[in-house]
């Protein structure tokens, strides 16, 4: 007797890509598959973790000036080791006798300073929300989490473009420093209005956002870009989204708030300044590295750019003779974006905070990399892990383009209690999953909740308690998106949601269930599901198709209502057909509807 326990989480509304259907008939029950499987295993993914067992109080070293709200609340738990201004060589002699490390944006927390830890290092905190300067591979690769404080100096960060957008505008530091050396010129320092001017915020998240809403007070006309931020949060606030150019070519004002990528760096350069309004100003309070400075000065010497203010460079700080710095049409401050003393208190809170979670072995909501996962937990979950992002994956793909998911149920069933299987990983792969296949966005264990949440998903756990050993922690998972109109007709259950359901079995996932049809296919490289007519010689006329074209089938498995009746036919495949030959597939008679989906 199987009893059924739920619990819902409150996690944007997400639309899938284009489809390539054939039939929108509705699917009927399936009786039994056959299968017919390869020798080749998967490989299980590499999951990383931090012990969360401490055996002695732990120490966290300070590289950096924190407030001493932040202070107080390590010193609670820990022993805190405040060391400034160390070279990289004093660092890495530190680090091996520490289990965290808290830095802001002056310390570079390279490669060398998670081997010179030998293992002991567990935390790193970025008091700050850039964490360009932590090795972030480096840091997954030891095991090691790293936390950054994302929300605290949101608002001084804002408030310091504005301040620089002002300034800037009425050549207040030049006017300054004229009086100062006993000048008197009102002339020469006659600036322009912000009123009905274009401001151009490249980079919506919280810092870029909140700009907008603060140039829109001051009369702004404000125009965004940003791939990944929802049109209805803009427009909310009256900001417009548009493309790349569109908003360099238009803006009078371009505010800079992006983070520095390999895609950002160096994105403000002679080609982009080409195409810019003459007479353009801009502001960045972002990162020095998405702009080339030698660049910017010939745009500022021939005009394009009449002025810059900064608040970032590319090296911290700048050489002293530095062309940018010393150009007369800039103004420049030393990184003070989030130096208001309400931020630094907040931003010390926020740090010392999710540092103490994270060597307790709590999930932290801002970790960067990985999650904190105890290792005999992941050591028993590592393939439920990669079912779990898979069934994600495979549903998202099968909702038609146009259809937001905002309901989805998540089952697992177990022989364990409640209480003895913990499901916090097993979600956030599944979010993750959900999410990746149709975002930029990329999701990991810890931050999937919180950006599931954003885009508005509401997902309902349930878990159905088996009789039987628990030896095996789960039995099968099961994913439903509801409210939403498939691309393959047949992965609709009886009760109208895209249902698809898996287990692990010899340590691989594989696919048991699409709708109401059973199927058996390994979830390695990528599938195509075909609804077809049961007929003698299909799997090989598919697999013929397939053949010719060189595509190597792993697994193939037909899960069928009953002989000469409809059948779903669940093929894995290790490479992507071209479009050619989905097409030929879909043009054998019997075969009613396809879909190819990538894992």
């Amino acid at each position: 007797m199987a009893t059924a326990h739920s619990q819902t989480l409150r996690i944007s509304s997400l639309s899938s890509s284009s489809s390539l259907s054939l039939s929108s008939k509705l699917p009927l029950s399936s009786a039994f598959s056959v299968s017919f499987r390869s020798s080749r295993r998967a490989a299980r993914p590499l999951v990383v973790f931090v012990s969360a067992g401490l055996d002695a109080k732990p120490t966290v070293l300070v590289a950096e000036k924190l407030g001493e709200a932040g202070l107080k609340l390590l010193k609670e738990f820990a022993n805190v080791d405040c060391s400034y201004n160390l070279s990289p060589e004093e660092l890495c002699t530190k680090i091996s006798l520490c289990d965290a490390l808290i830095v802001r944006s002056g310390t570079k927390v390279t490669r060398e300073v998670f081997e010179s830890s030998a293992g002991r290092l567990k935390v790193v905190g970025r008091a700050g929300v850039g964490i360009d300067n932590v090795d972030l591979a480096a840091a997954t690769e030891h095991g090691c989490l790293v936390v950054n404080a994302p929300t605290a100096n949101t608002v001084a960060a804002a408030e310091h473009g504005i301040a620089l957008l002002a300034a800037m505008a009425r050549n207040v530091a030049q006017a300054d420093a004229s009086v100062k050396a006993g000048k008197w010129q009102r002339n020469k320092y006659v600036g322009v209005s912000l009123v009905g001017k274009t401001l151009a915020v490249m980079g919506f998240g919280k810092v870029g956002s909140e700009v907008a809403r603060r140039a829109k007070g001051l009369g702004m006309n404000v125009i965004a870009h940003d791939p990944y931020a929802p049109a209805d949060r803009a427009r909310a606030i009256g900001v417009e989204l548009v493309g790349f150019d569109e908003a360099i070519a238009t803006a009078d004002f371009i505010s800079l708030h992006m983070p520095l990528t390999p895609a950002t760096n160096k994105m403000l350069n002679d080609e982009t300044f080409a195409k810019m309004k003459k007479g353009v100003r801009i502001v960045n309070v972002a990162r020095g590295g998405v702009i080339d400075e030698d660049a910017l000065v010939r745009a500022l010497d021939s005009g394009i750019v009449a002025q810059a203010a900064l608040d970032v460079f590319t090296v911290e700080p700048p050489p002293k003779d530095s062309k940018l710095i010393m150009h007369e049409q800039v103004t420049a401050t030393p990184h003070l974006g989030a130096s208001t003393m309400e931020a630094q208190e907040g931003v010390a809170i926020e740090i010392a905070e999710a540092v103490v979670g994270a060597l307790k072995g709590e999930l932290a909501s801002t970790a960067v990399n990985a999650p904190m996962v105890p290792s005999e937990v992941l050591t028993e979950l590592q393939p439920y892990v990669d079912l779990a992002e898979k069934l994600g994956r495979l549903a998202v793909q099968l909702v038609a383009g146009g259809s937001g998911v905002k309901t989805v149920k998540v089952t697992y069933a177990s022989a364990r209690a409640p209480d003895d299987l913990d499901t916090r990983v097993l979600r956030a792969m599944i979010t993750k999953g959900l999410i990746e296949p149709i975002s930029s966005v990329f999701v990991n264990l810890v931050n999937a909740d919180f950006t599931a949440k954003q885009r508005g998903i509401r997902i309902t756990e349930e878990r159905i308690i088996l009789d039987g050993s628990p030896e095996s922690p789960v039995e099968f998972v099961q994913v439903q998106i509801a409210n939403v109109e498939s691309r393959f007709a047949s992965a609709i259950s009886d009760s109208g949601e895209i249902k698809v359901e898996g287990k692990v079995k010899d340590g691989i996932p594989h696919l048991t269930k699409v709708g109401s049809f059973d199927v058996d296919v390994s979830l390695e490289g990528s599938i195509i599901l075909c609804r077809q007519v049961d007929q003698p010689g299909m799997i090989g006329k598919v697999g013929s198709v397939l053949g010719q074209e060189n595509v190597n089938v792993s697994f193939m498995s037909v899960g069928r209502i009953a002989p000469r009746k409809q059948a779903v036919m669940a093929i894995g495949v290790d490479e992507q057909p071209s479009k050619e030959t989905l097409k030929k597939i879909g043009e054998i008679p019997a075969v009613e509807e396809f879909v190819f989906l990538k894992l």
